[in-house]
């Protein structure tokens, strides 16, 4: 599917401190917020480079569409009444979706490289490189981050730290990516609405 820009990077931004801030209430959750508005490029920096979101705001509008995807998984009848996950609340639902890659934070640089344009002409493009100044993984990096800030309960940091499922590149860990799937279902279901945003919304 194509990424379209639906929105400005402010109404992105809008849009993710309302569904925030009427969701999460514990403490610590007002000085994470405040580091993500106002002392990072959490709200410009897109969710990658030219893959899913790769622009202004994407980051915010990637985790915008994974809570909006994880709260629709976790409402299906089969997920409740088959599957048996249930039971998570409003806060939870929104904690692990909106923060779940608060990693990508101030890791992408704007850069310029020479491309042709549709005239065939060579002309100076920017684009998007990885510059990480905190390399300490990437869903694991998401729960250091907010670890800082609030506490998290077990559940919620396995679906942080697990959320890109068997995505993961690193063979050894695939074992690992199971258990945790299987005893975590928040992990399970945080995994499939990033993918079905990514790949389907995105």
């Amino acid at each position: 599917m194509t990424d379209i820009k639906p929105r400005s990077a402010e109404e992105i931004k809008a849009e993710y401190i309302q569904i925030y801030n009427d969701n999460i209430k514990r403490e610590g959750a007002d000085k994470l917020l405040d580091y993500l508005a106002n002392k990072s490029d959490f709200f410009t920096a897109p969710a990658s480079t030219k893959y899913h979101s790769a622009y202004e705001g994407g980051l915010a509008q990637h985790s915008i569409n994974v809570y909006k995807c994880l709260k629709a998984y976790l409402e299906r009848d089969r997920v409740k009444d088959i599957y048996g996950i249930k039971g998570y609340t409003d806060e939870q639902i929104a904690l692990v979706a909106l923060l779940h890659d608060i990693c990508k934070t101030d890791i992408y640089k704007v850069d310029y490289r020479n491309a042709k344009n549709e005239q065939g002409q060579w002309e100076r493009v920017p684009y998007y490189r990885i510059d990480d100044s905190l390399p300490y993984g990437h869903g694991e990096k998401s729960v250091y981050m907010i670890s800082g800030f609030m506490r998290l309960s077990r559940e919620e940091a396995m679906a942080i730290r697990w959320h890109m499922g068997f995505s993961y590149g690193d063979v050894n860990d695939r074992n690992t990516v199971g258990k945790a799937l299987e005893m975590f279902p928040l992990a399970f279901a945080l995994s499939t609405a990033d993918m079905e945003a990514s790949y389907f919304l995105e």
